[in-house]
């Protein structure tokens, strides 16, 4: 049985709907996604940890849930709010419906709500606070409630593995630390592709204890939050500079700009979806990129710091990646590894694998590791071994 379900946001705007998944409140940061497909990816990307989530495509759920399209084993949103939800999929690989899992997950979903509406007053208004929660509830009793409650802000503590772990490869060539502030799979399996065997710590490893594992490449992954709030990071990555070859993506775009002196900022309501243009100013290209971050880093800030700008996003001009080659650094605000999302920048995990190559790396292997702790990336990954 459908029960009524409320969104009251921070402003007092109100919108209502049926309620799909777990029935609990939740008092989050409201963000949109302009992708058409890849729901599940999404309801599985750590770097959506306390957010409530609208979908501006009209209809979700309607392929299922599969059991190898999970991005992490975290279903991270706090909520997530459609148009209209699917709970009878047309797909032979679904293993559950997206309701179910949500259900399972303990995460509430409002179905029915004008999300065309919602998107606009986002739009306009900026990201901002929000409650999800019963009908019954007034709007100045849930604005009380939100204005109560402070965002938590150790959300990449919380996503961060716990202990480091590997994911081998069959010829490997190269031995990445991958420092997991909230990583996606597909980040994994794409260094898996490139030949590289890939050592994930967790994101407070120290500078000693990554260069005991003897890396020719350290990436840094997407994540939640701000970037500001994991100072262990930054700490690291500027011990690290100049000493090994350095990728970031996303939130690990962010850290490394940190890290190097620069300042980042929030973006009025943020880019999340897999239609962003990006133009490489070296080459001119346009690549049509999948996104999902809030925060940007302050071009004004660069000079002086060794960094200089790679990719401009072509819709609002802001930083969307930098380089130093004296330093061996690179990054990317954008996923190159875009799942969901379009396939056009993948080169830039090869570009990573040419930097270790000119730097004199790729000689060695990673050590034999316990059978225990060895987990595959692959699609075949089982569900309680997926990161």
């Amino acid at each position: 049985m459908q029960h009524k379900r409320k969104l009251i946001l921070e402003d007092g705007s109100e919108y209502t709907g049926w309620g799909f998944g777990a029935r609990f409140t939740r008092v989050c940061e409201i963000v949109f996604n302009t992708s058409m497909a890849g729901y599940q990816e999404i309801v599985s990307d750590p770097s959506y940890t306390d957010q409530a989530v609208v979908m501006s495509y009209p209809l979700i759920g309607n392929y299922g849930v599969a059991d190898e399209d999970f991005e992490s084993r975290l279903i991270s949103p706090s909520a997530l709010i459609v148009r209209d939800i699917n709970d009878n999929p047309s797909n032979f690989r679904w293993a559950k419906t997206l309701p179910e899992l949500l259900e399972e997950a303990g995460v509430p979903g409002i179905a029915g709500v004008d999300t065309r509406k919602l998107l606009r007053r986002i739009r306009d208004r900026g990201t901002m606070r929000c409650i999800i929660t019963d009908e019954d509830l007034s709007p100045d009793d849930g604005l009380k409630i939100i204005a109560g409650r402070e965002l938590p802000h150790d959300a990449v503590r919380r996503c961060s593995c716990k202990k480091k772990w590997y994911s081998r490869t069959s010829n490997p060539q190269y031995n990445v630390v991958a420092i997991d502030c909230g990583m996606k799979t597909n980040i994994i399996r794409m260094l898996n592709r490139n030949r590289c065997n890939v050592t994930i710590v967790p994101f407070d490893t120290g500078y000693d204890d990554i260069l005991a594992l003897h890396p020719d490449g350290v990436l840094i992954s997407n994540g939640p939050g701000d970037p500001t709030d994991v100072p262990e990071v930054t700490g690291t990555l500027k011990a690290l500079r100049g000493k090994v070859p350095m990728f970031g993506i996303c939130l690990g775009h962010q850290l490394l700009s940190l890290s190097c002196g620069a300042r980042t900022y929030k973006l009025k309501f943020g880019h999340r979806g897999g239609n962003h243009p990006v133009k490489d100013i070296r080459t001119g290209k346009i690549e049509i990129t999948s996104q999902n971050h809030s925060y940007a880093v302050d071009e004004g800030s660069l000079p002086g710091t060794g960094l200089r700008v790679s990719h401009i996003n072509l819709l609002d001009k802001t930083v969307e990646g930098v380089e130093c080659p004296e330093d061996m650094i690179f990054s990317v605000q954008y996923h190159p590894e875009s799942a969901p999302g379009p396939q056009d920048s993948r080169y830039l995990f090869s570009r990573f694998t040419g930097m270790m190559k000119a730097a004199g790396n790729g000689r060695r292997v990673l050590p034999v590791m316990p059978a225990a702790e060895a987990v595959p990336a692959g699609p075949g990954c089982p569900k309680d071994r997926r990161i």
